[in-house]
């Protein structure tokens, strides 16, 4: 079977409803999306296409990426989820990111870029998470993050303070935001922060196809 064959039949989680009488084949941008999200630049998957008889720049591939608008979707499996926060360097600037995963399934279930930590960035953060998951008796495992801490207890959720055990599934997920980000760039430049949390949230789309 040829090698762009392969790679054709071996994609499930991306929609390319966005694409209209585009002159690439899908096939092909779905590979250039997945090899992006897995472990390349966008420069490095438009090479990669390019052997694979494909030619497109690296600006088509970045456009892929954010014109699918991939979104994390998933199912709360367990009665803990861990939440934590995250600085990310945008064009020098410092934004924050809040992620939550389901300790037992590792998959993501949120993630929200803000350009400030406070109360009302948190209390956002939960009301979006809760809006979709209906998270109604769940424990949220945290550290010591002074906002999500504060807002947890004053807003009556269940929480668990904890260095170890469940809630290092969200250690183990920014650990690999950073791995990912640092293999072509020491973080986000020249871009706005709705595309670099538009890229999160894609990469988000491919950790949780792994873990099922």
């Amino acid at each position: 079977m040829a090698e762009s064959e392969r790679l054709s039949k071996c994609i499930e989680w991306i929609d390319l409803s966005f694409v209209e009488r585009d002159r690439t084949p899908e096939w092909a941008i779905q590979v250039g999306i997945r090899r992006h999200l897995a472990d390349m630049s966008t420069r490095d998957a438009s090479q990669f296409l390019d052997e694979l008889g494909v030619q497109r720049s690296h600006i088509a591939a970045h456009n892929w990426v954010h014109k699918a608008e991939l979104q994390p979707v998933s199912t709360v499996s367990a009665d803990q989820l861990a939440v934590d926060e995250k600085v990310i360097r945008i064009n020098g600037d410092d934004y924050w990111l809040y992620g939550a995963v389901d300790p037992q399934t590792n998959e993501i279930l949120h993630f929200r870029l803000f350009p400030a930590t406070t109360k009302q960035t948190t209390r956002w953060f939960l009301t979006e998470l809760h809006r979709r998951y209906r998270l109604d008796g769940v424990e949220f495992l945290v550290d010591d993050a002074d906002y999500l801490v504060n807002v947890l207890d004053e807003d009556g959720y269940r929480f668990q303070m904890i260095s170890h055990g469940n809630r290092n599934a969200i250690e183990r997920v920014f650990w690999e935001i950073e791995r990912r980000t640092s293999s072509f760039a020491t973080s986000f430049s020249h871009v706005e922060p709705q595309t670099a949390e538009s890229w999160l949230k894609a990469l988000a789309v491919r950790h949780n196809s792994r873990q099922s």
